[in-house]
């Protein structure tokens, strides 16, 4: 009776911390802080533009953590923007980049994703923590919110 009780209790403690390990691997890693210092940047850039965008911050897992639409941004910016960080988080890659490697050949279509630029990843220590991706003007300008955003709490590449 014992040793069923002991193996019973070594059973559920083994669950338990894998258990532990697959919820530590799924936790975000772009904090709500993060986020706002990010977006307040990405918005003040597009605002001293001039461009009505959608920004889009996510956290390693495509989990959205934070959005803003300007006035003015058209209605299928929010689409494009979920789809650019869709592939930054898949790949690690600006969207852009993922774009042209797509087109060479070098790596698989993500289903819902889009070839264009606009979207990019953060990275902190080295570590992908989310992306940043925004619609709403060309590619291009696109990018350089997302950037402006990212720069100011990590970087855009490991």
């Amino acid at each position: 009776m014992i040793e069923r009780v002991r193996n019973t209790t070594l059973t559920l403690l083994l669950f338990l911390a894998s258990a532990v390990a697959v919820a530590q691997d799924d936790e975000s890693l772009m904090t709500y802080d993060l986020a706002t210092q990010a977006m307040e940047a990405a918005e003040a850039y597009a605002r001293e533009q001039g461009w009505n965008v959608t920004i889009l911050i996510t956290d390693q897992l495509n989990n959205p953590v934070m959005l803003r639409r300007i006035d003015g941004a058209g209605g299928r910016t929010f689409g494009f923007a979920t789809a650019k960080a869709l592939v930054v988080n898949e790949t690690g890659l600006t969207s852009g980049e993922y774009g042209s490697r797509v087109q060479a050949g070098d790596l698989e279509a993500i289903e819902g994703g889009v070839t264009f630029a606009g979207g990019v990843p953060v990275y902190r220590n080295g570590q992908l923590i989310g992306a940043i991706a925004t619609s709403g003007v060309r590619a291009a300008q696109d990018e350089e919110v997302s950037v402006a955003g990212a720069e100011v709490i990590g970087s855009t590449s490991n």
